[in-house]
């Protein structure tokens, strides 16, 4: 019998460190050697993603974790050799790959929370810089744009509130809509939007050149206030306060 490639032997290796539970080391490695190998592919591949993932870790429990590491393993092909981009790629896995998790008893929050984990993580990394300085004068006479360090995001789980000791089992009516930002010490803030706050921020991304008086003239037309100055003063404040905290200019 001819004896394995390099090709063979390296493919043969990655099964087995993929899927140790279904697939053999090559057979001229030693057992011993390819099971120390196994350990800390999958021990540095955890520990990795832990740190991102620290309230799934709590919720799963060790077993879960390690059970949705081993899948994730297995089943998924990274795009990325960046250790620091393979939180966003295993968030891909868990939103794209429902068939690889369909037999565990994982909670129906799983993918919101891992992606609300992982946008923490995103923003600190993120080389996007921040808005520059601008008139909170010219508010309502200039085109709006939203800083790339501040993510409007929808979910249909309270995702801030989910943890250890509170698991919902039902999609609440309500959508969660949050803003989470960066500041300029690099620590990144969470906080709840009214629907009519998002929908601004959603506005302005997908209609730039409108001026603020527009967008909130829009906003009030879809609210059904049209025409109502208190309405239009009540969002000039909102511009007025989110310029200050440098999510839009």
């Amino acid at each position: 019998m001819d004896k394995p490639s390099l090709f063979q032997q390296q493919n043969t290796l990655g099964l087995y460190l993929r899927d140790p539970d279904h697939c053999a080391p090559p057979a001229e490695m030693d057992v011993a050697r390819a099971q120390v190998y196994r350990d800390l592919v999958f021990s540095n591949l955890s520990s990795l993603l832990s740190g991102t993932f620290a309230v799934l870790v709590k919720i799963l429990g060790d077993d879960g974790w390690r059970s949705l590491v081993r899948i994730f393993l297995r089943d998924y092909r990274a795009r990325t050799p960046k250790f620091g981009e393979i939180a966003k790629e295993f968030v891909e896995f868990l939103a794209s790959e429902p068939q690889a998790l369909s037999d565990g008893p994982w909670p129906p929050f799983m993918v919101e929370l891992a992606h609300y984990e992982w946008v923490e993580m995103a923003l600190q990394q993120s080389e996007a810089e921040p808005l520059p300085l601008s008139d909170a004068g010219l508010l309502l006479d200039r085109p709006l744009q939203v800083s790339p360090l501040a993510w409007p995001l929808a979910y249909a789980w309270p995702v801030q509130l989910v943890g250890p000791d509170y698991r919902p089992e039902t999609t609440p009516a309500q959508p969660t809509l949050l803003l989470v930002r960066r500041v300029e010490d690099w620590s990144v803030k969470f906080s709840e939007l009214s629907p009519l706050a998002w929908r601004l921020l959603q506005r302005i991304e997908a209609f730039p050149q409108l001026d603020g008086r527009a967008q909130l003239e829009g906003l009030a037309v879809e609210a059904g206030m049209a025409g109502s100055p208190a309405f239009m003063e009540s969002g000039a404040g909102l511009l007025r306060q989110m310029h200050a905290e440098g999510v839009l200019g």
